[in-house]
């Protein structure tokens, strides 16, 4: 992404390849994050406090990387703080419903509830002023859609908590991708600097959470206790590296790519994620509907990336004022 100065606007320049590789790198690690999750939540199931430890982590080696000269983010603003203070609030809720849908819903169907954001996200853009997206652009979030809840109505275990969990999740996300590409553009913040006001500006939210909630002090002891277990702890450390990778590859494929993109990005890992979840960590009952409901899904999201992928490779100018 090449930034220019021409008088009071800033030009992004991006290219098909960063494009292409912001939205992988973004894809992997939420495939990974997922199953990582599911599995330290099948032992530990206090959510928010692992979520605030993910952030204390991730804000941590952000700063110590600015000191020691690493990465070129500036430090903190009060005034920047203010206007990204919304950002960080729905990317909690977000990620903070989401993690308490795992706890009572299959991998499968987590996944099929989490790809209707696209659909969200789309109807999010039309209302705040983006314009009507083409026709093929439309067809296709609606088709994965469409997939998603045929995919759906297969579910052999519902849970009604779950489910209600994971949709709320989804208004968060929704809310929260069109305000990262929002602040990303018009402030001017790299990835990192989000990242890093995202991170510091959670604590006061998830401190709240997880004493609202009783978790505290409980999962504190329980966190200790659970330390002398290898495999709980190598678990426990890739789940604080994969939240900072995914937070870092989410936030640049918003800013370089745009929050339908990213949101496209996480509904195609999800047909692997689909897949491997009906096997991996316990494994869920197979229904001709799940099986239906994904190649529905497969073909809307194959036939979106075709479609942006032909925009890119155009000659393309963003301008932000």
């Amino acid at each position: 992404m090449i930034a220019m100065e021409s008088g009071s606007a800033l030009v992004l320049e991006t290219s098909p390849f960063k494009s292409f590789i912001s939205a992988f790198s973004y894809g992997v690690a939420s495939m990974s994050m997922v199953f990582i999750n599911k599995a330290i939540l099948m032992q530990y199931g206090h959510s928010m406090t692992l979520l605030i430890l993910q952030q204390l982590v991730t804000s941590l080696l952000i700063h110590f990387g600015r000191v020691m000269g690493y990465t070129k983010s500036k430090g903190f603003d009060t005034m920047t703080a203010k206007k990204l203070f919304p950002v960080s609030f729905f990317y909690n809720a977000n990620v903070a419903f989401a993690l308490a849908s795992l706890k009572g819903v299959n991998i499968p169907m987590y996944i099929a509830l989490k790809r209707l954001t696209p659909l969200g996200v789309l109807v999010a853009g039309f209302f705040s002023g983006k314009g009507r997206p083409s026709i093929q652009v439309s067809l296709s979030v609606i088709i994965i859609a469409a997939g998603v809840i045929i995919a759906a109505l297969g579910d052999f275990s519902f849970d009604l908590f779950g489910y209600s969990m994971a949709l709320t999740s989804v208004f968060f996300q929704t809310t929260y991708l069109v305000l990262v590409e929002k602040s990303g553009a018009e402030n001017r913040l790299s990835s990192i600097e989000i990242m890093f006001y995202n991170s510091c500006l959670s604590f006061p939210f998830l401190l709240f959470l997880i004493i609202a909630t009783g978790e505290f002090p409980n999962s504190l002891s329980l966190l200790f206790a659970k330390a002398n277990s290898l495999p709980f702890l190598v678990i426990l450390i890739l789940s604080l590296v994969m939240g900072i990778i995914l937070n870092f590859t989410m936030f640049l494929c918003t800013i370089v790519n745009s929050a339908l993109t990213t949101t496209i990005v996480g509904v195609l890992k999800g047909v692997a994620s689909t897949t491997l979840g009906f096997i991996l960590l316990g494994g869920v009952q197979v229904h001709a509907l799940n099986v239906i409901g994904l190649v529905i899904n497969t073909v809307g999201g194959v036939w979106y990336s075709y479609v942006k992928y032909k925009q890119k490779s155009k000659p393309q100018k963003i301008c932000t004022t």
